[in-house]
């Protein structure tokens, strides 16, 4: 199995210095390379080529996607490298056929032009966020989960055919620090269990 993980971390001074998503990409590569994966990393901080990560897409069995999570979103630059990235197979066909509706057959419907049906893809995010306000309608979030806050990812990855695999999140990491420990275990069991 080939697996492609991604930090979509992006640096806003004063804010946080990414030391978690940094470490939970090493964490899940060390783990995935021990259970017989090849492992590419791609830090988009770093800078990136859209031609060779649109490449490895195309490479991995399975793409990890880790983003913190920053006005109830992902980082601008995380959105850029989807646009930039995802564009480059949408523009050659080699990720997906259009958006699957066709004026032949009118059956066919929205979103299901994806041609990587055969790979799977998990989010991992960092919100400052507590557990609680989710899920709850008298909470801020208004009863939606995170994954119903961040469908933008998910469905970027879906119109391709992926397959969302379970997803995990950290909450409180600014306020909670002794719940991070706790929650760094309760990840590496996700991750062995997961893959």
């Amino acid at each position: 199995m080939k697996a492609l993980l991604i930090n979509g971390y992006e640096t806003f001074t004063g804010v946080g210095e990414g030391k978690l998503n940094a470490s939970l990409i090493e964490m899940t590569g060390e783990m995935l390379e021990q259970k017989g994966y090849k492992v590419q990393i791609t830090t988009i901080e770093q800078g990136y080529d859209a031609m060779q990560e649109h490449q490895k897409l195309l490479w991995a069995d399975v793409v990890y996607l880790q983003t913190p999570v920053y006005w109830f979103g992902i980082p601008g630059l995380f959105k850029s490298y989807i646009d930039r990235v995802l564009m480059v197979g949408y523009a050659d066909g080699s990720t997906l056929r259009g958006d699957g509706r066709t004026r032949e057959d009118l059956s066919k419907k929205y979103g299901t032009g994806g041609v990587l049906t055969d790979k799977k893809y998990m989010v991992c995010s960092t919100w400052n966020a507590p557990q609680e306000s989710f899920k709850d309608p008298q909470q801020f979030f208004e009863g939606k989960s995170v994954d119903d806050v961040l469908i933008q990812i998910h469905k970027s990855y879906q119109f391709l055919g992926m397959q969302q695999m379970e997803s995990f999140a950290f909450f409180d990491i600014f306020k909670g620090q002794e719940s991070v420990v706790e929650q760094i275990e309760m990840f590496r069991e996700h991750i062995a269990k997961n893959f």
